[in-house]
């Protein structure tokens, strides 16, 4: 069995913002060079989420106006009594979840489709980071 870790650090120009990391997860998974396995791709900040789906522009304002009308940023957060200002983010995490597991077949990201992985920062404009883990052999 096979294992490899790699890191990856992002600072968001914006305070929301959608990037699709598939490239990075695909190149992880060839640089560990297993061929059947799994991989586990983890935003490290209770502000930031990890998900799979398509890759529309048309989707992903679908989706971001989704995770605002459901948790929207509201002054009133009884975590802001903290001194954050970030409540409406961690709510936002909890939607989209902070990891996915992504089969790999034949040395590949067994996808579907249209399948795309991304990650989604909802408190950005500060530096945070990624974990891509690879098992298999």
């Amino acid at each position: 069995m096979k294992f490899f870790t790699d890191y990856h650090w992002f600072h968001t120009e914006k305070k929301r913002e959608l990037i699709n990391i598939t490239d990075k997860v695909h190149d992880a998974v060839v640089q560990c060079g297993i061929k059947e396995g799994m991989v586990l791709v983890s935003a490290m900040h209770i502000t930031a989420g990890v998900f799979v789906n398509d890759h529309e522009s048309g989707l992903w304002q679908d989706i971001d106006d989704w995770v605002e009308s459901v948790a929207p940023f509201n002054p009133d957060y009884r975590h802001h009594r903290t001194g954050e200002t970030n409540g409406d983010a961690h709510l936002k995490s909890l939607l989209v979840h902070h990891q996915v597991i992504v089969p790999v077949t034949e040395g590949k990201l067994d996808l579907g489709p249209w399948q795309q992985v991304f990650y989604a920062e909802f408190d950005g404009m500060r530096r945070k980071r990624l974990l891509i883990k690879v098992m298999g052999e």
